[in-house]
């Protein structure tokens, strides 16, 4: 089911003073994607998944689910959170602890007056779904996080939504465990006929779970597009460098040509992909440290794009090193091999291709 969020607007007063949590939205989430709401803390993304599901009110705009309105300032239009069909699984899984499993479960369905062997059936196929089979009578506060996590979301699934949010649902476990839960929650979602929006923080979990992705800033939506999109050809500064670590580097665009543009900037001149910025156009210069690849042979590198510079730090983080190199006045974050036996004070040469050299406004 799709949803289409038009000049949404939500404000808060706080301290005498007017703060705009949404301005003017506009959102297209197609039906049957993991979509993806993406932004540092106060951007807006939790304010505006709260208006979807109906937990708060905006000021002006319009929702649309599938074929209904849910809310319209225009048109004095209201549906009620519990009308909307939709699913929620929010941080901090709500699991009621005086609770078992199963009775966590089939709250939704008993709120709704279903009859009870339909309620064992449907509870029993959502466990299995989600691997929780014989844990019926376990006590929530028995469960692991992982374990509560998966609970919330049969809870959010057992009713059968079109719809299904979640709101930083991994944000409370460990590094190990939000990274395993990711998986499964990938899994499930991609086995389901749904709509899942999915609002978090975290770079990683976005670029993993997602179809398509948001990112916000300020209460508005900077760009929209799909993982690889967003993270090798984003369409600005802040999106290249919130989606991920990049060196980013002030340039000034020298010449444009059919297949490549040309900049002169602080590493020196840079061939880049092709772009419609005209000569003389101040720019950024975007370069991912995964594409800069040290090596003490500078003898087979092509003429361009080849640089030289001194290994200023190295951090072992276990699958690579996280280094600095210094190519003149400029550091450049790296990722090096750990088997490279590079120390500090090392000459390097290394070479970016300019299809890795991606140019934004400045």
């Amino acid at each position: 089911m799709e949803i289409q969020v038009t000049g949404l607007q939500k404000r808060f007063v706080s301290d005498g003073k007017v703060i705009s949590a949404l301005d003017n939205v506009d959102l297209h989430i197609p039906a049957n994607t993991i979509f993806t709401l993406l932004g540092p803390s106060g951007c807006g993304k939790t304010t505006l998944l709260r208006c979807i599901v109906g937990l708060e009110t905006p000021d002006a705009g319009e929702i649309r689910i599938g074929d209904e309105i849910v809310w319209s300032a225009r048109k004095k239009i209201y549906v009620p959170t519990e009308k909307r069909k939709l699913g929620m699984v929010f941080q901090t899984y709500a699991i009621w602890p005086h609770m078992t499993v199963f009775d966590n479960v089939a709250y939704p369905l008993q709120t709704r007056k279903v009859a009870e062997k339909e309620i064992a059936e449907r509870v029993a196929k959502t466990l299995s779904f989600v691997q929780l089979e014989g844990f019926e009578g376990r006590p929530a506060t028995k469960l692991s996080g992982g374990q509560q996590q998966r609970v919330a979301l049969a809870r959010a699934l057992v009713a059968e939504p079109k719809v299904i949010l979640f709101d930083e649902p991994l944000s409370n476990l460990d590094a190990k465990l939000r990274e395993e839960t990711r998986k499964e929650l990938k899994t499930f979602l991609s086995g389901l006929e749904i709509t899942a929006i999915y609002v978090t923080h975290d770079r990683l979990e976005a670029l993993a779970l997602s179809d398509a992705i948001s990112v916000m800033r300020s209460g508005n939506i900077v760009e929209t597009g799909d993982p690889k999109k967003i993270y090798f050809n984003s369409e600005s500064r802040f999106v290249a460098d919130f989606i991920g670590r990049s060196n980013l580097i002030p340039a000034t665009v020298e010449s444009s040509a059919a297949d490549e543009t040309v900049v002169d900037s602080a590493i020196g001149k840079i061939r880049g992909r092709k772009t419609d910025f005209a000569p003389g156009t101040e720019v950024t210069l975007c370069l991912r440290p995964e594409f800069i690849r040290p090596s003490r042979d500078s003898g087979a590198m092509p003429a361009f794009n080849s640089l030289r510079g001194t290994v200023e730090t190295l951090l072992f983080v276990g699958d690579a090193y996280e280094g600095e190199i210094r190519v003149g006045q400029t550091l450049l974050m790296s990722r090096i091999d750990p088997d490279t036996g590079f120390k500090p004070g090392d000459m390097v040469s290394f070479h970016v291709p300019p299809e890795h050299c991606h140019l934004v406004a400045k």
